[in-house]
């Protein structure tokens, strides 16, 4: 019976679409753009971000790629204001460059 109960626990926190990732002050003045809209801005480094994406069953790819936009946001607000994902979401982890787009 406990093993059950344990069971339906990981799998509802797995399905569930609440966030444990929160976007902080500094994350918020971080834009999510294209590459087509980083050529007048200055790179300045990179980034890689990394979530669980299964607990028991994959969790939902949405839900996935949106923590890592926000964890890649949060990590590179010191050090620009923009971030552009480098390639998909592969096991939860994903890396995003950084640029420097205000003066």
């Amino acid at each position: 019976m406990r093993f059950a109960t344990l069971l339906f626990v990981l799998l509802g926190l797995g399905a569930c679409s609440i966030s444990f990732v929160k976007l902080t002050p500094a994350g918020e003045n971080v834009a999510i753009l294209q590459a087509s809209e980083v050529t007048n801005c200055t790179p300045n480094g990179s980034t890689t971000v990394t979530v669980i994406s299964k607990v028991v069953v994959n969790r939902q790819p949405n839900r996935v790629a949106e923590e890592l936009r926000v964890l890649a946001r949060n990590r590179a607000a010191d050090r620009g204001d923009a971030i552009v994902a480098m390639g998909p979401v592969r096991n939860g982890e994903q890396t995003f460059n950084i640029y420097q787009c205000r003066r």
